[in-house]
């Protein structure tokens, strides 16, 4: 999959709708090594997490996937994860029972914040870059979880 901005694209790319019996509002183009660590997520992190609130996890409401962008948007900026089939946001976790824990909504009350952030946390580890709402003002609303590997490990905020 090419991209119309010098650094972008995605070799090989996939189109995930669907990983460890959770939905994807939308189909999500990436790499292998991203959807594998999204399925590690999902099964390691998400789904303990969650548990049983809700009848369990059904889908994730997708922000974004790949897009041949900068980071942030921002002109001149590096290429973003995005723009390389690594990087995946997520702004909400529907449950079974029809329930949605919205990150933008949720993250800062009592029980269903204590979810997100677990779900959080435990991203860091299958991916290379994790931000959320305390990371700065871009992730209010969504999770961004990447693959890009840095010398110092994982990169958690």
């Amino acid at each position: 999959m090419p991209g119309k901005l010098r650094g972008c694209g995605v070799k090989n790319a996939i189109r995930l709708r669907e990983v460890a019996g959770v939905t994807l509002s939308q189909p999500s183009v990436m790499e292998c090594g991203t959807a594998k660590a999204l399925k590690k997520w999902v099964e390691n992190g998400l789904k303990p997490a969650v548990g049983r609130t809700g009848g369990g996890v059904s889908s994730l409401t997708i922000y974004g996937h790949y897009v041949c962008r900068t980071r942030n948007h921002r002109k001149g900026a590096k290429i973003s994860e995005h723009g390389k089939g690594k990087a995946i946001d997520i702004g909400a976790i529907k449950l079974q029972n029809g329930q949605s824990l919205s990150v933008l909504k949720d993250w800062n009350k009592r029980r269903e914040g204590r979810i997100l952030k677990k779900a959080h946390r435990a991203a860091c580890g299958p991916f290379g870059t994790v931000l959320g709402p305390d990371a700065d003002k871009y992730h209010k609303d969504h999770f961004h979880f990447d693959t890009a590997r840095h010398r110092s490990g994982s990169y958690c905020r």
